[in-house]
């Protein structure tokens, strides 16, 4: 932790020198100014939200936070609406904020309300570590990135730059735990995307010096097995054949060997179950099966997910997959089926040239050059729904470590500098 501290202070006292470049216009400076002016209360807003348990499944607290950020977006002269979802899909909704205009370019900023942590958890409150370093579930994964929004809209708004300008700030309610069906849950999303011309994603920094172009799509599959349910004495012969386990097992064998290595493309079997009966919980995600060693299984079951970077690649693997589960053994039966969840954001023109925006930003802060991550090491997120309308650029958010565990930490020192990069990037796309 102290080599951490160490660390965090060095990015600090490089990245977040006073002096503001000279290569940024006079507007831009006083931009600068206010961010700086700003930081403390930005940072003590974090706090305050950080406090507000937003557990994907608690909707009091996803829409008490989403009241929080409104009333500051109001105060920007922000129009703000709540959207919510249908009961049965147990989320709490949406918030939207948008000023209007015709000016420049339309943007559409992305953030997410919820958190991983439920209010069972006990990893609750906001805690500094250090002067630089503080624990807070769900400040870096996102609630930062949000701060990050706000303030730098912020600073535009104190300097009467939102004029006639379009920007939509989307802050979904339930990112962590998609509500489904999709086709409702991310209609407002994608809504707002066909009315603008680039969406910007405030997910977790992968690092100061990097932006994220291009993220993964997420797909789920299930293969399901039916053998023959014989006593064990006679598998293999022709009247039993293999039985169930054997065949889930050759099938998994085979996506191994013949599916898996191409650039960005991974598949993961994540629960397995077989033997004489099973049962799946999919609320809960848990298994219960009963077999004995004499018996030849009758039932064998598998979920996992698949990853890739296009819808080419992800149908060409599903091709491959179902090829390989037909090719069934003796007296096995098997069919897997498919579930979209997060499309590919592909590594598009648009995107490369948002990032070459964003160098420019960082560079003439005075802030060292950014590059596009690797999208191999990048989960997927709500920009992936809006990545076929608007050319997007995501990771925009916040710098720390450990999210999704109790272990989750945000890095103050780095916030006031990547806030100006975001108000300086929105303040050139508004006027280009």
């Amino acid at each position: 932790m102290r080599i951490k501290c160490i660390l965090a202070l060095l990015v600090w006292s490089f990245f977040c020198s006073p002096a503001i470049s000279q290569k940024l216009s006079r507007t831009e400076k006083k931009i600068v100014k206010s961010i700086e002016k700003n930081n403390q209360a930005a940072i003590a807003f974090l706090e305050e939200v950080v406090n507000i348990n937003s557990g994907t499944l608690n909707a009091k607290g996803v829409q008490k936070v989403g009241k929080v950020f409104a009333e500051a977006f109001e105060g920007l002269d922000f129009t703000t609406k709540w959207i919510d979802m249908p009961a049965e899909m147990n989320r709490a909704g949406h918030l939207f904020a948008e000023t209007t205009g015709t000016k420049g370019k339309k943007l559409l900023l992305i953030g997410h309300l919820d958190t991983v942590f439920e209010e069972n958890s006990p990893f609750q409150k906001f805690e500094m570590v250090n002067d630089s370093i503080a624990h807070a579930p769900g400040g870096n994964d996102m609630k930062g990135g949000n701060v990050i929004v706000l303030y730098a809209l912020k600073a535009l708004h104190e300097n009467g730059l939102l004029k006639d300008a379009q920007i939509i700030v989307a802050f979904t309610g339930d990112e962590e735990s998609t509500g489904k069906p999709l086709e409702i849950s991310r209609k407002p999303l994608i809504d707002a995307a066909k009315r603008s011309d680039i969406g910007l994603g405030f997910e977790t920094s992968t690092g100061f010096n990097y932006a994220t172009v291009a993220r993964r799509g997420a797909s789920g599959w299930m293969v399901e097995v039916e053998g023959k349910r014989a006593h064990s004495s006679g598998v293999f012969s022709d009247r039993v054949g293999a039985g169930a386990i054997f065949e889930v097992s050759r099938i998994l064998n085979a996506f191994y060997e013949e599916v898996r290595g191409e650039e960005f493309l991974t598949f993961n079997p994540g629960i397995i179950m077989g033997g004489t009966f099973t049962e799946f919980d999919k609320a809960s995600s848990s298994a219960t099966a009963f077999g004995k060693s004499n018996v030849v299984a009758q039932t064998a079951t598998v979920r996992g997910g698949l990853r890739f970077i296009s819808e080419e690649q992800k149908e060409s693997a599903r091709a491959k997959m179902r090829e390989i589960v037909a090719n069934s053994l003796p007296k096995t039966s098997s069919k897997i089926s498919f579930t979209d969840s997060y499309p590919a954001m592909v590594p598009k023109e648009g995107n490369q040239r948002l990032l070459a925006d964003l160098n420019r930003v960082s560079l003439d802060l005075g802030q060292g050059e950014v590059f596009g991550y690797d999208p191999g090491k990048r989960g997927a997120a709500d920009t992936s729904f809006v990545a076929e309308y608007v050319d997007c650029l995501d990771g925009l958010g916040t710098m720390g470590t450990g999210a999704h565990t109790p272990e989750e930490t945000v890095n103050l020192n780095t916030i006031e500098a990547l806030t100006k990069r975001t108000a300086i990037l929105i303040y050139r796309l508004i006027n280009s």
